[in-house]
């Protein structure tokens, strides 16, 4: 079964939650052939001062 991981900042509502997860079922089996129910999707959210880009700290 594919397990695909979202880290991101903190921010997303409950729904929008929903509305990503069903989307990158939806486009993974797609892409992939693959069964949406098979397909398990985890969001983490990291506060954004765990986070650096270019050696910077976001927070």
């Amino acid at each position: 079964m594919p397990m695909i991981q979202i880290s991101q900042t903190p921010g997303l509502t409950p729904e929008q939650k929903r509305a990503v997860i069903e989307a990158v079922t939806r486009a993974y089996a797609e892409a992939a052939g693959k069964n949406p129910d098979k397909v398990w999707v985890t969001i983490t959210e990291v506060p954004g001062e765990n986070w650096g880009v270019g050696g910077v700290p976001l927070g």
